[in-house]
């Protein structure tokens, strides 16, 4: 008999565009969404005038999401007047009514840190469209810190009690994509740093992509599905 996880695609969504070309080679990948951070605090950071000129080049069927960290609701709804994003996602300590407030469906991000029960920490959010796992480093960004968490955290009690997909992030590159999926088995993975350009001391340039590392990150999602699809 197939299983629900032979059947699945895992969807990807990599977030912090900042260029047009950069959405374009994420959409010729074939990714199922791209991110744009609405956040001041990083370098990766879009205007809406940058974040409308990306949008209208997508092609269809690219689903934008605008993230914000713990932002005051008027620049929220600035940000929706001036620019079609489909999903909101929000990394910060935003209460659920908060979250739901502004009539468009949203993702939020449950930090994965010690002592944080990941039970209680995802209860309020049972009308989240999806709830996004993320790697936690005290004084860093709230994501795409290039990190991993232990993805045993996201215990089967875990995953049983989720009302909603689980999306998987932190630290997500080619080299161990298809491992994360095979120990979680997400809905969708979500990757910012794993995909950039490279300085001189192998540092990712925040905010600026790759397309082979973009294409890469594609083709260990889809070799991990079909891995899963093969053996069930």
């Amino acid at each position: 008999m197939t299983n629900a996880r032979s059947t699945h695609r895992t969807r990807v969504k990599i977030c912090g565009i900042t260029r047009i070309d950069d959405a374009h080679a994420a959409a010729d990948a074939g990714v199922d969404a791209i991110g744009l951070v609405f956040w001041p605090g990083t370098p990766r950071v879009v205007t809406n005038a940058q974040a409308l000129a990306i949008v209208a080049a997508l092609p269809p069927y690219v689903t934008v999401a605008g993230l914000f960290v713990d932002p005051e609701a008027e620049a929220v709804r600035q940000t929706l007047a001036a620019v079609p994003i489909d999903l909101l996602q929000f990394h910060g300590t935003e209460p659920a009514a908060f979250c739901r407030a502004f009539g468009r469906r949203y993702v939020k991000a449950i930090a994965v840190k010690e002592g944080v029960d990941l039970l209680e920490s995802m209860s309020p959010y049972d009308d989240a469209a999806g709830l996004l796992f993320d790697a936690f480093r005290e004084g860093d960004l709230p994501g795409g810190t290039g990190r991993a968490f232990d993805w045993g955290r996201l215990t089967a009690d875990v995953r049983a009690s989720l009302v909603r997909p689980l999306i998987l992030s932190g630290g997500l590159d080619a080299d161990n994509v298809g491992r994360a999926i095979g120990i979680v088995a997400p809905w969708a993975v979500d990757v910012s740093s794993g995909v950039e350009e490279r300085d001189s001391n192998g540092a990712p340039r925040r905010g600026l992509k790759d397309p082979a590392r973009i294409d890469a990150f594609v083709q260990g999602v889809r070799s991990a599905d079909g891995r899963a699809f093969a053996s069930a």
